[in-house]
């Protein structure tokens, strides 16, 4: 691959939920891009049936704080593993779709925020 250890083809939208967001909508749509193989697709739904199995690797009951991060650790695995196996340039042309959704849906907050003026009210009864 042709890419720095430093460089990601997902770049940090500012905070964790966002990047959340932002990779959960990149992984669905690489899953239903017909560009990538079936056989790719099969990595992130397998670490997802994993996460809800009830079988593990390391059992709650024997390793109460690890046995969760296990399953964590495996969904994370399949994803990362999942986006680095799909077409570079695939990731890259979903990617920028997504963040520039995002912008659009961003600007368009910030305008709507200016003209919303900021009151309070009080309630009058007629006694």
């Amino acid at each position: 691959m042709n890419k720095k250890p430093s460089q990601s083809i997902v770049p940090s939208q500012g905070g964790v939920l966002k990047d959340l967001t932002l990779r959960a909508k990149l992984m669905f749509q690489l899953i239903g891009d017909r560009r990538v193989s079936a056989w790719l697709k099969l990595i992130p739904l397998g670490a997802l049936v994993y996460f809800v199995s009830p079988l593990d690797f390391i059992p709650a009951a024997v390793a109460p704080g690890i046995g969760v991060v296990d399953d964590v650790a495996i969904l994370w695995l399949g994803y990362y593993m999942f986006l680095e196996l799909c077409p570079p340039e695939v990731v890259r042309e979903l990617a920028k779709k997504i963040i520039s959704n995002n912008a659009i849906v961003d600007e368009v907050k910030d305008e709507v925020e200016g003209d919303v003026v900021d009151g309070e009210s009080t309630d009058v009864t007629d006694q």
